[in-house]
């Protein structure tokens, strides 16, 4: 069962990260624009993240496996869109759509966890789930290198998406078979709240298209009067959930859920991490190929003993969790606050003639770090949720990170671009240390006992 939900994991992040790398191809073949090409990079994300919460109650509603499959299959479809496309239009629009079919996938492998399993059976899934997906991300970037260097039958960039075709049929075919069915859980039957999940999205796009595309566009006017409306679209959606919640509908933000301090200190501490981890990766990839000159896929290969170490540490996590509670969790933290500062002051001296060599041992400290914290922090936050409201959760939290993201490579790549006018390392020395202290905003959480992580990695045994 978990092999056929982490391909799912793989699939989304490997297609979130892997575009970054194809894009000087892409607007060379199809002569897209920057706003083009901008869009493509962020048009699945959030198409993915304004859609993340309505997939999780339609896996609540209709089971997760059929959601799961359906989406692994749309994926595959999207991808072949995307890989067909003969303009940047058409790819703009297969993004979006890919970005939805993500959506409908992705919620239902935590959802499924969540429900599925308990105790160190789940803190172990946890785990694995985080290995997925941060391998995802790194075969994103050395993977997606290595594809559009290869150029197979001629391809080029195409072969990045088109790959996606035969591995999400296998996998649908798979999960078809392989997963549970669904859950029937005591209480009243979820219920879709179409109002609630168009106002969701609505105001997630109009936050994070601006978030997206609004640095390389120069932050014009249309950016900062998207963002602001987002403010009264958000207040209104969650005035109806409230008001929805008192006539005893269900809305599609599950209110309840918030009544636990484990989902809500949950939120925060995953939303702080997301923003750190997003921006860290964004600004070292282009301190790698802007200040050192590296191509795409060199710069691919300096992440990969970083992958190994984090997969070591998220493996390791759910032991030592259950073992020494919290303090292996804040330990994770100081160790990649640690290395995060160690890169800045090695950036910052560095410059252009800074070491490939220290940035990979630097780098792979840093993950180590990541994998006690990112793997744990998820099952913190889903450990108090009752099954029916597993997919509902488990898109509140993904929507959370995904925003996290777009916000922190907004802002912090913002501070990044801004100190690199006297150099990419200066650039990588503010944005580290930014980083590092959104790591310690995490570690101080944890410090406080704002997340019992033992009892999450217990409480269910």
């Amino acid at each position: 069962m978990l092999v056929a939900l982490l391909t799912g994991t793989f699939m989304a992040q490997f297609d979130f990260f892997v575009v970054n790398v194809a894009a000087p191809s892409i607007r060379l073949d199809l002569g897209a624009t920057e706003a083009e090409l901008e869009l493509v990079v962020g048009g699945y994300a959030f198409a993915y993240a304004g859609a993340l919460v309505l997939g999780g109650r339609l896996g609540d509603l209709f089971g997760h496996r059929r959601l799961f499959t359906i989406g692994m299959l749309a994926f595959a479809v999207t991808s072949a869109l995307c890989g067909l496309a003969q303009g940047p239009v058409q790819l703009v629009i297969a993004r979006l759509t890919q970005g939805l079919a993500a959506a409908l996938m992705l919620p239902q492998v935590l959802a499924l966890i969540s429900a599925r399993s308990s105790g160190h059976g789940r803190a172990r899934a946890m785990a694995w789930y985080g290995v997925a997906g941060g391998v995802g991300s790194i075969a994103g970037q050395v993977l997606g290198g290595l594809l559009v260097t290869a150029n197979v039958a001629g391809l080029g960039w195409r072969l990045i998406f088109l790959i996606n075709v035969p591995v999400g049929i296998i996998g649908a075919i798979a999960a078809q078979r392989i997963l549970p069915g669904k859950v029937v859980a005591q209480g009243p039957r979820p219920k879709l709240d179409p109002l609630g999940a168009f106002g969701l999205a609505a105001g997630l796009g109009l936050l994070l298209v601006p978030l997206s595309v609004g640095r390389a566009a120069a932050w014009p006017l249309w950016a900062w009067l998207s963002m602001a409306a987002s403010v009264p679209v958000l207040a209104a959606t969650l005035k109806w959930q409230q008001l929805l919640h008192k006539r005893g509908g269900q809305p599609i933000l599950e209110l309840s859920l918030f009544r636990a301090a484990s989902f809500r200190s949950g939120i925060l501490s995953n939303m702080a991490f997301m923003l750190y981890f997003a921006s860290y990766m964004f600004v070292l990839a282009l301190l790698l190929q802007v200040a050192l000159e590296l191509s795409p896929f060199e710069a691919g290969l300096v992440f990969v003993p970083a992958g190994v170490t984090f997969s070591v540490s998220a493996l390791l996590a759910p032991r030592l969790a259950a073992r020494y509670g919290n303090s292996a969790l804040f330990a994770g933290c100081l160790t990649a606050a640690a290395g995060l500062v160690a890169l800045a002051v090695i950036a910052g001296r560095g410059g252009a003639n800074t070491s490939v060599a220290a940035i990979i041992l630097v780098t792979a400290i840093i993950s180590f770090g990541n994998g006690f914290i990112l793997p744990s922090l998820i099952g913190a936050a889903l450990r108090d949720v009752p099954p029916q409201h597993a997919g509902a959760a488990a898109g509140a939290l993904t929507t959370t990170q995904q925003f996290a993201s777009a916000a922190g490579v907004a802002s912090v790549g913002t501070i990044y671009f801004a100190a690199a006018e006297h150099g990419a390392g200066m650039g990588m020395a503010w944005a580290g240390s930014v980083d590092a202290l959104l790591v310690l905003a995490v570690a101080a959480a944890v410090g406080y006992g704002v997340l019992d992580h033992r009892r999450s990695v217990t409480a269910a045994a």
